[in-house]
């Protein structure tokens, strides 16, 4: 870090752009008396530890000491150690502050049960150093007391505490390899976890992708598990039925109160105008017509219409002569207006009582015909075609209409959540009806369980086989995010206590082997 002149600010240098892009933060930069300097927070001390403290202000130039107060990132409790100084100027830093959650989306801060592994890692490193520090007691012991004439048995007791220390030692060295270099000497491949952390991720990635997430490990593994089977026999059972009636009403009723209606009617609206626009209906009213003629369909329409007109003549008789007689010319009398009012009303009356009576009237085959030709023309009749469309497109373009269409959702919306949120709602009840049904064919009927089974493997190898790259790459991508130093600790904290075992197992199988070898050395030996 390059000196400054008094009362200007440092100049940041290439170094320490590097050290910000490596998730160092800059110290606050400080003006007294003397120089200025800057400094920066050192590496990121895991499970609470301080960045190493950043660089002091001297009091003047080239001269005096600044505590740098290094605050660390890491997470967790404890307190880094205090660090580097800025320049010649700056003295040696404090002690880092304990700093908040890890910013580097790492294995995460260290929670109370960390903090409990940690402590029972500890106890273990302690028993295991213990073991090494016995085994080095009983080694001069055994060494003083030969060499006071105590007899041949310090021999095997020096020979197995010395074995014992080579266990524990090459123990020690290769547990503590995993996680840093041994007493901080950069021997090669030590401090294995935090320097291969990456090829750590990339390889259980590729593990994983190869031997969880290929297509043949799925279908086979599917298949074993007999989806289609369990499912249906969970189904059939009533409470189970009515537990997943439940979710999907619940889901159902989110589904729906999350929606926004404007959007829905908006999008309701478009659809169904876009789509009566681009279809036309003329050639299929035309055969559905036909159809109906064909059928004798609307003969019921006819009788109908006779049977009303009928009776409509018969009890308004009076109004008709009225209209008549009213629709006379002004210089007839008006007993000739009355009788030719009474005289059409008779004819009028006896032709609707005739076509209604008689089913073979002229009239109904006259409507036959029309309906016939009517049906003919809207299949083949260009003009007629035409007319329909226009009557379509000017019947969807008013406005009552598209208010209509918009509202629909309204009530669909509303009969839905209602339907939802009461139990004994038909449609609840006919859902959860279904699901017994289903659940009971699919209990009992092996082919479609075969189906389902079928379904449900295909689509799980078409994810782990379309998505299996995606899915390793997530893995390796955020092992590779983590800080190495938090993640060697984090896994220290799960797996230290195990290791430390394999010290004190090593201590006493060594002891037990060098014993071994001195006893048969002394036995070839004579």
């Amino acid at each position: 870090m390059e000196r400054t002149n008094k009362g200007e600010l440092p100049r940041r240098d290439d170094a320490h752009v590097r050290a910000v892009t490596r998730g160092e933060s800059d110290a606050v930069d400080t003006e007294r008396n003397g120089s200025d300097t800057l400094g920066h927070s050192g590496p990121v001390g895991p499970n609470g530890q301080g960045g190493y403290g950043g660089s002091g202000s001297g009091a003047g130039p080239d001269s005096g000491a600044g505590p740098g107060a290094g605050a660390g990132p890491g997470a967790g409790t404890g307190s880094g150690p205090g660090g580097g100084s800025g320049d010649s100027t700056g003295g040696a830093g404090a002690p880092g502050r304990a700093g908040g959650p890890g910013r580097f989306g790492g294995p995460g801060a260290f929670t109370p049960a960390d903090e409990e592994r940690r402590r029972g890692v500890r106890r273990m490193k302690t028993i295991a150093t213990g073991a090494l520090l016995l085994m080095a007691t009983v080694f001069v012991l055994a060494k003083w007391a030969g060499h006071a004439g105590a007899g041949t048995w310090t021999g095997y007791v020096a020979a197995a505490a010395e074995a014992g220390m080579v266990g524990a030692l090459a123990d020690w060295f290769a547990v503590t390899a995993l996680f840093r270099h041994p007493m901080g000497i950069p021997i090669p491949h030590t401090a294995i976890i935090p320097t291969k952390k990456d090829q750590l991720g990339q390889s259980l990635g590729d593990f994983v992708g190869e031997n969880f997430l290929s297509g043949e490990v799925v279908r086979v593994r599917l298949r074993a598990v007999g989806i289609g089977s369990r499912l249906g026999a969970w189904l059939a059972e009533p409470a189970h039925a009515d537990r997943v009636t439940a979710e999907l009403a619940t889901a159902l009723r989110g589904a729906l109160t999350v929606l926004r209606d404007s959007d829905v009617q908006a999008i309701v609206s478009e659809a169904i105008t876009r789509r009566a626009h681009a279809q036309e209906i003329a050639p299929g009213l035309g055969a559905m017509l036909e159809k109906i003629v064909a059928d004798g369909g609307h003969r019921r329409i006819v009788d109908l219409v006779c049977v009303r007109a009928a009776d409509w003549l018969d009890e308004h008789g009076d109004s008709v002569m009225d209209a008549v007689a009213g629709g006379a010319p002004g210089w007839t009398p008006k007993f000739v207006d009355r009788k030719v009012g009474e005289r059409v009303y008779r004819e009028l009356l006896r032709f609707v009582q005739e076509m209604r009576d008689m089913p073979d009237h002229p009239a109904r085959g006259a409507v036959d015909r029309f309906l016939s030709d009517f049906a003919g023309d809207l299949k083949s009749d260009p003009a007629t075609r035409a007319r329909v469309e226009r009557l379509k497109n000017e019947v969807i373009s008013r406005g009552e209409v598209q208010d209509l269409i918009a509202s629909a959702w309204s009530a669909v919306r509303a009969m839905l959540v209602a339907a939802a949120e009461d139990e004994r709602s038909e449609l609840r009840v006919r859902a959860r009806a279904a699901l017994l049904s289903l659940g009971k064919r699919m209990s009992e009927d092996g082919r479609l369980q075969g189906k389902v089974d079928g379904w449900v493997e295909g689509a799980a190898v078409y994810l782990v086989t379309t998505y299996r790259d995606e899915i390793t790459s997530l893995i390796s991508e955020t092992v590779a995010s983590w800080d190495a130093e938090h993640t060697s600790k984090k896994i220290e904290a799960h797996i230290g206590r195990d290791l430390q075992f394999i010290r004190i197992n090593g201590t006493v199988v060594g002891s037990l082997a060098g014993l071994v070898i001195y006893t048969v050395a002394r036995l070839l030996g004579g």
